[in-house]
Formats: structure tokens, C-alpha cells, sequence
């Protein structure tokens, strides 16, 4: 049995306590908060952009820390799960992993990719590994587009287009705060440049153009550009300041024998624009794959798991991945207050 504590219990930190009682081998044994009426159970005040929203909760027989220092000092904890702000993760992280934890840090791994490649460094030096929530790949049409890349079944990929656009998020304060959460680009579309780098490797350089909200870019549209000049990638994402512009994903894959279309439309109550995810075969056929239901953070968690009982890499949540997603937020984002493309 993997003996978890949890860092922070925010939104995140509220989902992954509900994802673990969904998996087997592994049980929360300790919590680390703050505000002392989350800590003695009281949740109700937790919300976000998706899943349930907080109620009360029986933490009898968790232990309950107010410090950090107390929670990655506690002898019958595997693993730390920090869900914590994102200015936050590196210090927690590299504490953690030094005192001989494994840990599992909610994404990004941090605000810029100095920080990234110290919690890299240390998880490496320390013999632990250091897995990041870029829960991106457990959902079922990310997850088919993985496989369908990754096992060759239509060909070569050939590139695509993704897309991410959230309404103004008013429940966090600090959202633009380059400091704290990170904005758009660090928070919001560091899931796609993590599925990017994922499936097509490292870019050589990107070109984005955007709008900039202080010292954040708002808005933006980033061309990659590849050492193999025939794999063409393109995303957009950030935020629209339109209260009725929900929260929406999707994406446009082109492969040698088929394109895989999805997109999440994002409108209340109607399914106006969504597009379920479809296979566009070259023989001009229309497939609607059957997708398994299932917890998308319960199945992040089953890898995390699976890497700390063998100590082995995942190739999902690597620390590695997570660090090159951050990197790439950051050369975009110099691409838009520059004008010009920036290499990787």
C-alpha cells in the first residue's frame, strides 16, 4: 500500500482526495492545510470550473498537519501530493523529494523552467520520482489520440491544430499574477504544449501572437516549428473577457491515413459546436470510436502508482515533459512581447 499525504486542499487538492478512494494500492493517510476549517473537514467553500463542488467531509483517522514540515517529515508517508499554488511547487517539491518522498505535484510544475530543472535535478539526485498532473493524456480523446499517434495505426503524423479558450476565471484572484498562478499561458495552455511536446517532440522554435494582460499574455496563437519542416502545428488558447464564453477544448490531427477531429463546444446546456471525437478515414469514411468512461484523475493517479511501486519513469508524467511544457510557455510568451519567432 502507497501511503499518500496531500499538500493543499483547494479545488485540486479536494479532486485528488476523491480520485484516490477510486484506486487500488493507495490510501491518503495525512493532509496538510491552513485554513483550520478544511482541516478539521469543512469544505463547502471549494469550487471550480469543473466536478463537484465541497461539502462536509469525515477526515477521522487522517492525520491532520497545519505545517508542511510536519506532513514531509511524517515517517509513514510514500508520497507527497502537492496542490498547492503553482509559486509554491518547487520549494515544497524539492523539500519532499530531499527527505526521501516520492512526489506527485499538480501542474505546472512551476512558473518558469529554472525552478522546473531544479525539481528535476533533485528527484534524479535523490533516487524518487517526481510526476507532474498533466492529466491531458488520461482523457479518453486525448488518450485515443495518443494511441492512435504513438502506435502508427493511421500512419505518420503529419501535424494539427489545438485549442483551449476559458471565459475571464474571476474565483482566482491572482490569476495574472505572474508570480503566483502565471496566467493563462503557464495555467491554462501549458496542457497543450505538454500533449504537444508529448506527441511530437521538442519544437525548434515557436512564433505566437497575442495580446498581453500586464505581464501575462491573455491571448495568444503559437505556430511549432520542427526539425521535420512537414510536421505543421499550430494551437490557440487563453482567455475571452465574455462571462458566456464557457470553458472549451479540442483538437484537428492530421495523420498519413486519417484526421481525428475533436472539440468539446463548451456551451451550456446545448452541444451546440461539439464535435464527439471522429475518425476521418481516407476512404472517406466517418468513425465515432466508443470511448471508455471513466475518472480521468482516478486513472492519472493509477500511473502514479504503477511509477511509485516499480521506481520507475512514466512516460506520461515525467518531470522531464512537464519542465519542456514550461519551457515552451516561456518562449512563447517571448515570442508575443518580441513580435518574432524564438527559438526553443
Amino acid at each position: 500500500m502507497i501511503n499518500v499525504g496531500i499538500a493543499g486542499i483547494g479545488f485540486m487538492g479536494m479532486i485528488h482526495y476523491l480520485a484516490y478512494q477510486k484506486v487500488a494500492g493507495a490510501k491518503v493517510r495525512a493532509l496538510c492545510e491552513q485554513e483550520k476549517k478544511r482541516l478539521a473537514g469543512d469544505w463547502r467553500d471549494i469550487k471550480g470550473n469543473f466536478g463537484p463542488r465541497g461539502t462536509m467531509m469525515d477526515l477521522s483517522g487522517l492525520d491532520c498537519y497545519p505545517e508542511l514540515d510536519r506532513l514531509i517529515a511524517d515517517p509513514n508517508l510514500d508520497l507527497i501530493d502537492v496542490c498547492l499554488p503553482p509559486s509554491l511547487h518547487a520549494r515544497v517539491a524539492i523539500a519532499a523529494l530531499k527527505a526521501g518522498k516520492h512526489v506527485f505535484c499538480e501542474k505546472p510544475i512551476a512558473l518558469n523552467p529554472a525552478d522546473a530543472k531544479r525539481m528535476v535535478d533533485t528527484a534524479r539526485k535523490a533516487g524518487r520520482q517526481l510526476m507532474i498532473g498533466q492529466v491531458l493524456p488520461f482523457f479518453p480523446e486525448y488518450k485515443f489520440a495518443y494511441e492512435a499517434i504513438t502506435s502508427g495505426k493511421y500512419g505518420k503524423l503529419l501535424g494539427g491544430h489545438f485549442r483551449r479558450i476559458i471565459s475571464d476565471p474571476l474565483w482566482i484572484p491572482d490569476f495574472y499574477n505572474p508570480s503566483t498562478v502565471g496566467g493563462p499561458m503557464i495555467d491554462l495552455h501549458v496542457h497543450d504544449a505538454h500533449f504537444i511536446r508529448l506527441v511530437c517532440g521538442m519544437p525548434t522554435w515557436v512564433q505566437s501572437v497575442g495580446s498581453m494582460r500586464g505581464e501575462v499574455v491573455e491571448r495568444f496563437s503559437t505556430q511549432f516549428r520542427f526539425a521535420d519542416q512537414d510536421l505543421v502545428v499550430t494551437a490557440a488558447s487563453g482567455v475571452i473577457n465574455q462571462q458566456g464564453r464557457p470553458f472549451v477544448h479540442g483538437y484537428e490531427i492530421y495523420l498519413e491515413r486519417a484526421t481525428l477531429l475533436f472539440d468539446s463546444g463548451g456551451v451550456i446546456k446545448e452541444p451546440a459546436g461539439a464535435v464527439p471525437l471522429s475518425v476521418l478515414t481516407d476512404d472517406g469514411k466517418v468513425q465515432r470510436p466508443k470511448l471508455r468512461a471513466g475518472d480521468a484523475f482516478a486513472d492519472e493517479l493509477k500511473e502514479v502508482i504503477r511509477s511509485v511501486r516499480g521506481n520507475t519513469p512514466s512516460k506520461l508524467l515525467a518531470g522531464e515533459l512537464a519542465r519542456d511544457a514550461v519551457v515552451l510557455c516561456e518562449k512563447q510568451t517571448q515570442s508575443v512581447q518580441r513580435s518574432r519567432p524564438v527559438k526553443v
